[in-house]
């Protein structure tokens, strides 16, 4: 069977791979010059299971107005006539019951826990390098108030099984001895020990060169997707500004542009881009910088160490398509960073960046058939743990698009549109 993989982000690729692995002729088509381009290029760089609590809550309401009043915040909003954003706005408000963020939330973890394990097996296979780290993520946090509500809010994870581990100040320090010189900010935290951090960019490369040389997979880059030929129920070829592409089966992993190429032919898809800022610096003194990926929940900011560079992401901004920045939008990132490890890096000397997250109201990823096309097949929707998944909705996608039965429960991850 020949697929082609629409879109080459970490998850475009790692399901290029299974699709290999399973024996198809894979052709991945992507608009960038090289793999992980766009959302993939500077995340936070953390695999984490235990962040997979839905955006959609009861207490989403209450951030999203103090948003509109404290410009630091992790969340950003741009009040402007936006026909997509309020009707995601509206979707996502129906998903922020107790009910429906607990069941969002499972089903996020089930996917992670098994991406997881997904990300463990290539890693074997392939032997790429990614600057991978299995430590753990430390989620901390600034008061003993807000640690007792982390606390409290983490039990739902440990409840399903995931081990953690509640850290004091001491604790923290010995962990990751990059804290000592700012000890005295942070009030404890909470160590999810199955979390893990790694470059998904340098990930999606060299996973991509590797499927190339080993599996025959064909990348075209510089390939801009155009439109598509449909018969009856299938689709039969994408049209690029490159050429015609055809293939018996197509599988949609282009993120943020998803809904837009869907709407061309006829296929609804309620996804809207959630803008994320990061910088990448270079590390000044190794005992000074982080040994492990953290989470500065107070401040809403993640940071990886990823080999000789700090990576530190925040924000979330809703600014429908635009991805660009401007040197105050990386203000209290760069403040609360210099603050926890003032000597860690050289943040002068950062890159700076700004990318998308293709959100779902219910933040849960859509996978699987589209009713309309029998042979297009989803694989997008993953927000800010699209890392986190990629390795494992890549292979379930695989296996329906295969009619094999998935290793993991898929209600609830399955497309209905």
């Amino acid at each position: 069977m020949k697929v082609i993989v629409l879109g080459a982000g970490v998850v475009g690729v790692a399901t290029a791979y299974h699709l290999a692995q399973a024996g198809c002729e894979v052709v991945v088509i992507d608009r960038q010059a090289a793999a992980a381009s766009e959302t993939s290029y500077g995340n936070a760089g953390l695999v984490t299971p235990g962040d997979s609590f839905a955006w959609a809550s009861p207490a989403a309401l209450k951030t999203f107005m103090s948003s509109l009043f404290n410009p630091d915040l992790g969340i950003k909003v741009k009040l402007r006539w936006d026909p997509r954003l309020f009707a995601w706005t509206l979707r996502f408000l129906t998903e922020c019951t107790q009910q429906k963020s607990q069941s969002n939330t499972l089903k996020k973890l089930r996917l992670a826990v098994y991406a997881r394990e997904q990300m463990q097996q290539i890693a074997e296979h392939t032997q790429i390098d990614f600057n991978r780290t299995q430590q753990g993520v430390l989620y901390f946090y600034r008061s003993e108030q807000t640690l007792a509500h982390g606390v409290e809010h983490m039990q739902f994870m440990a409840d399903q099984g995931l081990p953690i581990k509640v850290l004091d100040r001491q604790q923290i320090v010995a962990l990751d001895p990059g804290f000592t010189g700012s000890a005295d900010k942070i009030a404890g935290g909470i160590l999810c020990t199955i979390d893990q951090t790694g470059d998904s960019c340098r990930f999606s490369r060299e996973l991509a060169a590797w499927s190339e040389a080993n599996q025959g997979v064909q990348f075209n880059w510089q390939t801009t997707i155009q439109s598509f030929e449909t018969q009856n129920d299938k689709v039969t070829a994408v049209i690029t500004d490159q050429g015609r592409f055809s293939a018996d089966a197509f599988i949609m992993t282009a993120g943020c542009d998803s809904p837009l190429l869907l709407e061309t032919i006829g296929v609804k898809l309620p996804l809207y881009p959630v803008k994320g800022y990061s910088i990448t610096a270079p590390i000044l003194d190794p005992e000074q910088a982080p040994t492990i990926g953290g989470v500065d929940d107070d401040r809403l900011i993640a940071y990886s160490r990823l080999g000789d560079r700090l990576r530190v992401a925040c924000t979330a901004e809703f600014a429908g398509y635009d991805r660009s920045h401007k040197p105050s939008d990386f203000r209290a990132l760069l403040a609360t960073i210099r603050e926890l490890f003032p000597q860690g890096a050289d943040y002068d000397k950062a890159e700076y960046w700004a990318g998308l997250r293709p959100m779902m109201p219910s933040s849960v990823p859509v996978l699987g058939r589209t009713q309309r096309f029998s042979n297009l097949l989803l694989n997008t929707g993953h927000g800010h743990v699209g890392w986190t998944m990629s390795c494992g909705s890549g292979k379930v996608v695989t296996d329906l698009l295969l009619q094999r039965k998935p290793e993991i429960d898929t209600n609830g991850l399955i497309f209905q549109g």
